[in-house]
């Protein structure tokens, strides 16, 4: 299809608008971005398979990045080429980074607000439930035996009981494992993956600039080169990534700072690697633009992942006709409803439900989201209105 005619046009502005309206409201962290994904572009959009989707979601766990990122970035190349790939990660991204380098700017007012906070907590309630129906959804697709069953507890249990940054990556590692050693009976993985054009050069582009970046220590090129070796480098997400990327500019942020950047991106909407954008805007020197070092932070911290996860994908592809590979991405699959339910229970529902009244407003959520099957958009404004009214009472 051509990229000038209009129904091309057509799909990369739905594409940029559905994960725009997404980057807003997408409160919880990763595991909730997946659900809201899985949600609004498979079962609503039908934008691919449950099975691409599972395989997407196997894959971000193994390639270090971004995750959640990663997987909406490859839902846009497979709707719109690779220009649908970058409308959704600029859709999604940029309400985070526009609200965290405002913050750098101007400081943490708009946090004190009652009604802001009670909008917050309503979607903080809307992602238990998202991800929730996640979990139920690929339990049902990705765990129809026992083996794969018994995976997928051991994995969530693990990770609650045991945590640690390389927690999901042992679990993943040791699935692998599993899947290589006993192979499942259900091997297949089902519908393939779209072929990534230039998929080898976005591989080795994303190899290229990670070996450069060494080169590079001071001023505007500095940043990039740092933040690229971090994105590059980081598995387990955002939670892990915060910690590495403040270690880069402790010299030149105060530690107060750091902070505050620190909760709040665990606060906003959207992935928590703009952490990059507060970093970049508070090292930013004096006279030179705030914008310009917050989008370049931003851009590196997310660059290896988006490569990797499209450069890696023919890769996967080919191995699929293995019956031994195939055995390992079902046993894969399996450990990531593991990871998704550990991470409903912590942090998502730890933080979210507070009193009885969350419970009661959470299951009428999700009654109301499994029998009716709302879009996104009646799902967020449900919620926020009562997350006001609960303000107003």
């Amino acid at each position: 299809m051509s990229h000038n005619t209009p129904s091309y046009i057509k799909r990369l502005t739905e594409v940029f608008v559905s994960f725009l309206l997404l980057g807003f409201t997408s409160f919880g962290g990763p595991a909730a971005h997946l659900g809201y994904f899985n949600q609004e572009f498979i079962k609503l959009r039908k934008w691919a398979s449950e099975a691409q989707y599972a395989q997407w979601l196997a894959l971000s766990q193994i390639v270090p990045g971004p995750g959640s990122s990663q997987v909406g970035f490859a839902l846009g190349y497979h709707r719109a080429g690779l220009a649908g790939g970058i409308a959704a990660f600029i859709g999604f991204t940029l309400p985070s980074f526009v609200v965290m380098v405002l913050l750098a700017k101007f400081g943490m007012h708009w946090q004190d607000d009652v009604f802001f906070e009670g909008a917050v907590h309503a979607l903080k309630l809307l992602a238990v439930v998202v991800v929730a129906d996640a979990c139920l959804s690929m339990w049902r697709s990705f765990c129809q035996t026992k083996t794969m069953g018994l995976v997928a507890l051991s994995s969530a249990a693990f990770i609650v009981f045991l945590p640690s940054s390389l927690a999901s990556l042992l679990v993943l590692l040791t699935a692998a494992i599993i899947g290589l050693l006993k192979p499942s009976a259900q091997s297949s993985i089902g519908e393939s993956l779209p072929k990534v054009k230039f998929g080898w050069l976005m591989l080795a582009l994303a190899v290229i600039v990670f070996v450069l970046s060494f080169a590079f220590d001071s001023g505007l090129s500095g940043l990039f080169a740092n933040f690229y070796q971090a994105g590059a480098l980081v598995f387990g997400g955002g939670h892990v990534v915060l910690p590495m990327l403040s270690a880069f500019v402790a010299d030149k942020v105060p530690e107060f700072s750091l902070l505050i950047g620190y909760a709040t991106a665990q606060a906003v909407p959207g992935p928590m690697f703009t952490m990059a954008s507060f970093l970049g805007a508070s090292a930013t020197p004096q006279g030179e633009n705030i914008w310009l070092w917050a989008g370049v932070a931003t851009l590196a911290v997310f660059a290896s992942g988006l490569l990797l996860m499209l450069g890696v994908q023919n890769v996967w592809q080919s191995l699929s006709s293995n019956r031994r590979f195939r055995s390992i991405v079902v046993s894969l699959n399996a450990a990531v409803v593991g990871i998704l339910i550990a991470a409903l229970y912590h942090p998502i529902a730890t933080s979210s439900l507070v009193s009885g009244w969350d419970l009661i407003i959470v299951v009428l959520g999700f009654v109301w989201l499994k029998s009716k099957r709302p879009s996104i958009f009646w799902l967020i404004a449900f919620f926020i209105t009562i997350g006001l009214a609960r303000v107003l009472i």
